[in-house]
């Protein structure tokens, strides 16, 4: 793991502001991994805050919903801000936000079963927030006994705050969601791991009152269960990753081919566990997030919670004014973030950021021949070798590149990070990937 400059004063005291609604909103047809979603609706009906339009008949996958209430004026292709353009549901919005006829509050949530419980976060249409999109409902339905669950509050990535103004404004809704997560998948040891850098939020989590029971209130036979424990961990990249994640907190690593419930244990990202309990206790689908909207170029970087669909180009205009004008526009982290071609991309459940950087800080340095320094392999989270991915998949050796652990690569992008030859490394891997899926 390495220490990044993490950027991230801009925003890290900013309180969550509501982003204001966009007279048009983008709702892509893939927001999730597996099979793409089918509309629901057609052009020229009207819809309502919260409603389902879009489903399909698959294994993994998860339904979408309308995140303002108006009128379907368009179902086409339109830039997607990680699968380069996707099937869009475009609705005009009326501005009345009337809510769906199921969108009531629930009661009696202490009554509910596991499967309850992870039927209505199918139905909310909840996944993986942190950037991996894997349907919630999924993950929270292992197929082996699960004992240890880790809430993953590092947000590593450097600019990124939104996880952390979500933490020190929401904890006690983040709690009953750990509670609701921790039923699903029976844990008995419940972590929350958050990096050094973020003390306000450390103190929430360590100060708040009942936080055993308000984790544990769902479950029966607690008495033998051990607390909740808040773990603080060091500012390192990358901490957040899944597996780096369960080795410092349980020691436990994860062979190749194996998954994180193959050693009984799940990892579920802090965003989506306030997701879940806004599903449960206010029977409210995932059509809006807290996302941080930063970078040279703006005068008043944010933490916005933000509509689904919402063009990019609106946030930026809400954080205005511009200084100058940007160079490149990254969604997500600068580590493992897409830069975008058009700022007309839209906010998609996994958007966990928008940074703007200038000419100086987006110029790139020019790649040159590897001089086998090792740097890569030595940093590598996961114990690969990514120069020798790279040469494999230069060469369109794509077997070799499975061969040589491409799979296994979290796509953190420290190899070319550390690389003093500036070899587009994790750009290579992720080539291969592609070709191996």
């Amino acid at each position: 793991m390495v220490r990044l400059k993490e950027f991230k004063d801009n925003t890290k005291n900013v309180l969550i502001q509501p982003a204001p609604s966009s007279s048009k909103v983008y709702i892509p047809l893939s927001q999730h991994i597996g099979k793409p979603c089918a509309a629901l609706v057609k052009i020229g009906e009207e819809v309502t805050l919260g409603q389902k339009i879009a489903n399909v008949q698959a294994q993994v996958y998860a339904p979408i919903h309308s995140s303002i209430s108006g009128k379907v004026v368009d179902i086409q292709n339109w830039p997607h801000p990680a699968i380069g353009r996707c099937k869009t549901i475009v609705i005009e919005n009326n501005f009345k936000d009337s809510p769906s006829t199921i969108h009531q509050p629930l009661s009696s949530q202490d009554q509910l079963t596991s499967q309850q419980i992870r039927d209505i976060i199918f139905e909310a249409g909840i996944v993986g927030m942190g950037g991996a999109g894997f349907p919630t409902h999924i993950k929270l339905n292992p197929p082996k006994q699960i004992d240890t669950l880790i809430i993953n509050a590092a947000e590593c990535e450097p600019f990124l705050t939104a996880d952390s103004s979500l933490m020190v404004e929401k904890t006690q809704e983040i709690l009953l969601g750990i509670g609701l997560t921790a039923k699903c998948v029976g844990a008995k040891n419940v972590y929350i791991a958050i990096e050094d850098n973020k003390p306000e939020a450390i103190k929430k989590f360590q100060s708040v009152s009942g936080l055993r029971s308000a984790v544990y209130e769902h479950q029966p036979n607690t008495k033998n269960q051990k607390p909740l424990n808040t773990i603080v961990l060091k500012s390192r990249y990358p901490q957040g990753s899944e597996k780096q994640l369960i080795k410092n907190i349980s020691g436990k690593e994860i062979p190749r081919n194996k998954l994180p419930f193959d050693l009984g244990v799940v990892v579920q990202n802090i965003a989506t566990v306030f997701a879940i309990y806004e599903a449960v206790y206010l029977n409210k689908p995932l059509y809006e997030r807290v996302i941080t909207v930063t970078g040279s170029c703006l005068t008043n970087p944010k933490n916005v919670l933000a509509r689904i669909g919402t063009p990019i180009k609106d946030l930026i205009d809400f954080c205005a004014p511009v200084k100058e004008k940007p160079a490149k526009i990254i969604i997500g982290g600068p580590m493992m973030g897409i830069a975008q071609y058009t700022d007309t991309v839209p906010v998609i459940k996994t958007t966990t950021g928008i940074i703007l950087f200038n000419a100086k800080e987006a110029s790139g340095q020019e790649e040159d021949f590897c001089i086998r320094c090792g740097e890569c392999i030595r940093e590598c989270p996961v114990g690969l070798m990514p120069c020798l991915i790279n040469l494999a998949s230069e060469k369109q050796l794509w077997e070799q590149t499975k061969v040589n652990g491409a799979l296994d690569c979290v796509e953190c992008g420290i190899c070319s990070y550390v690389c003093p030859a500036n070899r587009n490394l994790v750009q290579s891997i992720k080539r291969a990937k592609k070709k191996l899926l």
